[in-house]
């Protein structure tokens, strides 16, 4: 009878729950295998060693949060501002990713001190704002008004899990549907 091997999604899965806890120097073949309750001996099967897997797991990253989103915002169409708000819905709620905020603050974290994966996270955010800048000038025909809105979203993206502040009676979720509507309705038309 043969023992049936750990897919190669589950090692890359459980070195992206590593990496979101512990970053990259947590992302251990031995920790792994332990992890997943196997052998290390079944890694070797699909990578050929510890670098290939981080490469593989950044693949990962990268394809979900760029093509995958995309191809998801666009498939449920619409005009320019109801796939930004399908983008945002996306972002907010994690849908249907694998990788989460907590993975993607691990790489940028990550990619401050190794310049190859600076260089993979330059790429992503250039594909981020190209996106987001074909979506704002569909209703938006000042160029420096879509490129403020473009910052001023993705940054909401990425600063919004370290910002503490309170905002009185109102709560997270309604400061960012406050958001959105003056990004998304607020002049331009």
């Amino acid at each position: 009878m043969a023992v049936a091997r750990t897919p190669r999604h589950r090692w890359i899965d459980e070195g992206l729950r590593a990496l979101a806890t512990g970053g990259p120097d947590a992302v251990q073949i031995e920790t792994l295998a332990k992890a997943l309750g196997v052998s290390k001996g079944g890694f070797y099967g699909y990578f050929a060693g510890r670098r290939a897997l981080l490469e593989e797991m950044l693949d990962r990253w990268e394809r979900e949060i760029t093509e995958d989103v995309e191809a998801r915002v666009e498939q449920e169409g619409g005009d320019a501002k109801a796939r930004l708000r399908h983008l945002f819905a996306i972002v907010d709620s994690g849908d249907g990713l694998s990788t989460d905020i907590t993975t993607d603050l691990a790489i940028r974290d990550w990619a401050r001190r190794d310049p190859a994966v600076a260089t993979r996270v330059r790429r992503v955010d250039n594909r981020h704002m190209a996106y987001l800048r074909s979506l704002f000038r569909a209703f938006c025909a000042d160029e420096d008004e879509v490129e403020a809105r473009c910052l001023i979203t993705f940054s909401l993206y990425i600063a919004d899990r370290f910002v503490f502040a309170e905002h009185g009676d109102r709560g997270r979720a309604d400061i960012h549907e406050l958001t959105t509507r003056w990004l998304l309705d607020s002049g331009g038309d």
